[in-house]
């Protein structure tokens, strides 16, 4: 896969980025990238120095590898984010090596099919904890270094699902990622006079090595999955990839957009609004 056009920010050399979440599902030697994985890329490429984390530490080398391979500064650590002690011990560990935190960026999440009435409780509570409760954690640890400093911005993975109906049994995911979208809302204007500023986005159709993982699937079940995902209705007329993430990440990062906080930035290329639930019936290509 050809990387898409890169946004490159001068102000951002320089600054220290934790990427939570920096690894990828699916085939980590996949030529696409995760979101995380390009967004450690994207930051390094403006000369940021980035510091990948994620539970698979095997992920998290290969994206360190991936940007060091291209003159990129990128260090890679393991943390479960899901936990307050295991956050802290990452957070203390960046703060011992280059005393500062500049940019924050919370791509932690996975979805589970599960409606209202059949949900199990644990099912919910695990939902919760992995698309909701991992943000606020970082953003506990690291809210006091970014006010002692004066300055820092947060960018919060958010969804289109938080957003709206897609046609798809998710309730928890949903209800989590909304939250997403209302913490960083609410976090931006409270943290707005402290040089802080926190805002969301909202990722639409996109393809990721997961996605191409469930196409190659011997499994019908998942082609099935990725069949659906695949034939979409969005407007612009194909999926995104995660480059087209990783620029908005890049642009809330720098002082480019100095004057938002607390909004939600839509990367979805039309889809929530249009009139469609997000499977259509007059299927359009999915080629990147």
């Amino acid at each position: 896969m050809a990387h898409r056009q890169t946004a490159r920010y001068p102000d951002l050399k320089g600054q220290v980025a934790l990427v939570i979440g920096a690894g990828q599902s699916g085939d980590i030697k996949s030529s696409f990238w995760g979101n995380g994985a390009a967004i450690a890329k994207v930051l390094s490429e403006s000369g940021a120095k980035v510091i990948a984390c994620d539970m698979n530490l095997e992920s998290a080398q290969q994206t360190s590898a991936r940007v060091k391979g291209d003159g990129g500064i990128c260090e890679a650590i393991q943390v479960d984010a899901t936990s307050q002690t295991d956050i802290r011990r990452i957070v203390n560990q960046v703060m011992e090596k280059f005393g500062r935190i500049d940019i924050l960026v919370n791509n932690v999440g996975g979805t589970k099919t599960g409606d209202p009435g059949t949900m199990s409780e644990q099912a919910w509570d695990a939902q919760i904890r992995l698309n909701l409760k991992t943000t606020f954690l970082s953003c506990n640890a690291i809210l006091p270094i970014m006010e002692k400093q004066g300055s820092g911005s947060i960018i919060n993975n958010a969804s289109i699902a938080g957003m709206r109906y897609l046609g798809k049994p998710q309730v928890a995911y949903a209800s989590a990622k909304a939250a997403v979208i209302h913490l960083s809302k609410i976090t931006g204007i409270m943290y707005a006079g402290k040089g802080i500023r926190v805002n969301s986005i909202s990722p639409g159709m996109v393809y990721t090595p997961l996605l191409e993982m469930l196409g190659n699937s011997d499994s019908a079940e998942d082609r099935e999955i990725h069949k659906k995902i695949t034939e979409h209705n969005v407007p612009q007329g194909s999926m995104g990839d995660a480059f087209d993430v990783a620029n908005c990440v890049a642009f809330l990062a720098s002082g480019a957009s100095r004057y938002i906080t607390g909004q939600n930035l839509v990367v979805d290329g039309g889809l929530t609004g249009s009139t469609g639930t997000g499977w259509s019936s007059q299927l359009r290509s999915s080629k990147l």
